[in-house]
C-alpha cells in the first residue's frame, strides 16, 4: 500500500476501527429506501454532528459533507449504480461505474477517503457477476495509481431476488469464498454481510486478510442491533457500515453514540443500549 493510501486509511479508520453510515441509498432507485433521507441536508448536519468515522454518499451529495468548514467525517465515495436493489427482478441485470473513463476523478476531486463498488453474486445472472469484475479491475488500476483505498462490497445475493431485506444471504459458506475473491481481486477493505451466526464471522475476517467491516441491511430492534454488532465485534470486525439502522431510527445520533461505543470502547451490546437509552 502507498504512502497516499495509508494517509488516507488512517482518515477512515481511527486505531483500526471504523464506524461508516451509509447514506448512498438513493442510488437504488427504489422508494422505501429514501424513508428517513427524503431531508438529505438534514440528514447530513445531524450525522455531521454526531461524529461518525466516515459518512458514505454518492457524488451529487458528497459536496453536503466536504463544504462543511468545522471537524467532520471521513467521506467514503460509492462508484457504481445498478439495478439490483430494486423489488422486481430485471429482465437485465447491470452494475456501472459513474465515470468508467475516469473511476475515481470524483473521489479524488471531492478529497474522499476511500471508494467503494460493489461484488453481486446473483443466482443465473453471471452478466452482472462479469460486470463488478470488470469494475473492480479499472477502479483497482485508478486506485493503485493514485493511492486511494478500494472497498469491496461481496453479495450473496437471495435466488429469490431483492426485496425488502436487500435479498442478501447470511450464508458463511457463501460469503466466505466471495470475500476471498474480493481479496484476491485487490480490495484493501471489505464491507460483508453478517453471517447468519455471528460467532462464524471470524471465517470472513480471515478470509478478507484486511479490515473487515459488516454491511447492516434493513432496520432492526436496536437491542438485538447493539446485541449483534457487539459479537460481531467479539469475532475481529473492524467496525461497521449501518445505514438504515442509523438514519431510519427516530434519533440516529444515539445510535451512532451507541455504536461508537461499542466499536471503539468495546463496549457490549447491553451497555451500548443502555448509553443508547441515556443519551439525550
Amino acid at each position: 500500500m502507498s504512502h497516499l493510501s495509508k494517509v488516507r486509511m488512517n482518515r477512515l479508520f481511527q486505531h483500526g476501527k471504523c464506524l461508516d453510515v451509509a447514506i448512498d441509498h438513493g442510488i437504488a432507485n427504489e422508494p422505501d429506501f429514501l424513508l428517513g433521507l427524503e431531508d438529505i441536508p438534514r440528514v447530513m448536519r445531524n450525522l455531521i454532528n454526531a461524529q461518525p468515522d466516515a459518512i458514505q454518499v454518492n457524488y451529487g451529495q458528497a459536496d453536503l459533507l466536504q463544504q462543511h468548514a468545522g471537524s467532520k467525517p471521513a467521506l467514503v465515495l460509492r462508484t457504481d449504480v445498478g439495478n439490483a436493489y430494486n423489488q422486481a427482478r430485471h429482465r437485465e441485470m447491470w452494475a456501472v461505474l459513474h465515470n468508467p473513463e475516469a473511476p475515481i476523478l470524483a473521489a479524488l476531486q471531492q478529497d474522499a477517503a476511500a471508494v467503494v463498488v460493489n461484488l453481486y453474486l446473483i443466482p443465473d445472472e453471471p452478466g452482472i457477476f462479469r460486470q463488478c469484475v470488470e469494475n473492480i479491475g479499472r477502479l483497482r488500476h485508478a486506485c493503485e495509481r493514485y493511492g486511494m483505498p478500494l472497498m469491496i462490497e461481496p453479495l450473496v445475493m437471495a435466488p429469490a431476488g431483492q426485496g425488502a431485506a436487500y435479498g442478501s444471504l447470511g450464508d458463511v459458506e457463501k460469503i466466505v469464498p466471495l470475500v476471498r475473491l474480493a481479496r484476491e481481486l485487490g480490495a484493501d477493505i471489505i464491507k460483508a454481510d453478517p453471517t447468519d451466526n455471528p460467532d462464524d464471522f471470524y471465517r470472513v475476517v480471515e478470509a478478507a486478510r484486511c479490515p473487515t467491516l459488516v454491511r447492516g441491511g434493513g432496520k432492526g430492534e436496536i437491542g438485538a442491533v447493539l446485541e449483534k454488532s457487539a459479537r460481531l465485534m467479539a469475532q475481529g470486525a473492524s467496525g461497521m457500515v449501518y445505514g438504515r439502522n442509523v438514519y431510519q431510527h427516530q434519533n440516529p445520533a444515539r445510535v451512532v453514540r451507541a455504536l461508537m461505543a461499542i466499536i471503539h470502547q468495546g463496549v457490549t451490546g447491553a451497555e451500548a443500549l443502555d448509553l443508547y437509552l441515556r443519551s439525550e
